[in-house]
Order: C-alpha cells, then structure tokens, then sequence
C-alpha cells in the first residue's frame, strides 16, 4: 500500500476524490437551484422564503468550497465547469419556480440526493481511513437531515 503525504491509501483517496467531485457537481447544481428559487419566488409567503432560501444558498456555497479543497487535499483537481456539473450531477436542473411547495419539494429532493452521495461517500472514507472526508461528510449528514424534516413539515408531511 502507498500512502499520500497525509497517510491515507493513494487508490483509495482518488476512489473518494472522485466520489467528492460527483458530490461537488451535484452541490452545484443544488446551489444555483437555490438562487433560482430565491429570485423568483413569489406569494404570500415570499418574505420568509426569501429569507430562508438565501441562508441555503449561502450555506450551500460554503459547502461548495469545502468539498473542492477537500478533493485537492486529497491529491486530486475539482471539477469546476458547469460542462462537468451537467455531466455528473444526479440533483435535477430546474428553472423558473416561483410557487412555494414546487420550491419546497425541489429543496426536500435534492437535499435527499444529496444525502445518499454523502452516505456512500461516508462508507468508503471510514474504509479508507479517511477522517477528515469522514467528519464531513458526518457534519453535512446531520445538517441536512434536519433541513429534510423542517421542510417536510412546513409541507405538512412526515418523514
């Protein structure tokens, strides 16, 4: 086994590098829905939206740039075109919704995309030994299984 200069499994860090830059993609995507929605929402309940939209989209470009320096920590280069996004992203391409729940429910569905990259990426970094990728993707996990559940209770669903 040959270890990179911050000991983990060469073969295994590209392995998850990879894994992050799919994740990377799709966060995008999720991203510039975000600003989407946050633009054009409309209603009488534009004010909170608007509100609540801007902090997920600040959120998640926080995220963005943690999982880019975390795919160059690890060796490897970030996707950074939206040619790459488009090409690896799962989290769907959505324009011009303004009506609340069709808002809502883009956020709940991509959010649970998001969280099964995040898993198996989880699962491979605890394999790796890798817990730097492992805090993480541990951090995301957490964060965004409760914006699910307030989510789907501003639907009036359960989870």
């Amino acid at each position: 086994m040959t270890l990179n200069s911050i000991g983990l499994d060469i073969e295994k860090t590209k392995d998850l590098a990879k894994d992050l830059n799919n994740l990377l993609a799709n966060f995008q995507i999720y991203y510039q829905n975000l600003r989407g929605i946050h633009w054009n929402i409309k209603g009488k309940r534009f004010f909170d939206l608007h509100v609540k939209f801007e902090e997920l989209y600040t959120d998640s470009n926080m995220k963005v740039d943690l999982i880019a320096e975390r795919v160059l920590t690890l060796g490897e280069t970030p996707l950074h075109t939206f040619e790459d996004y488009m090409a690896h992203a799962q989290v769907p391409v959505v324009k011009n919704i303004s009506q609340d729940e069709k808002a809502v429910r883009l956020i709940v569905d991509s959010l649970s995309e998001l969280l099964k990259i995040e898993r198996a990426i989880l699962d491979k970094s605890g394999d790796a030994n890798d817990e730097g990728t492992n805090s993480m993707m541990s951090d995301f996990i957490t964060e965004q299984e409760k914006t699910v559940w307030m989510m789907k209770a501003w639907l009036s669903e359960t989870v």
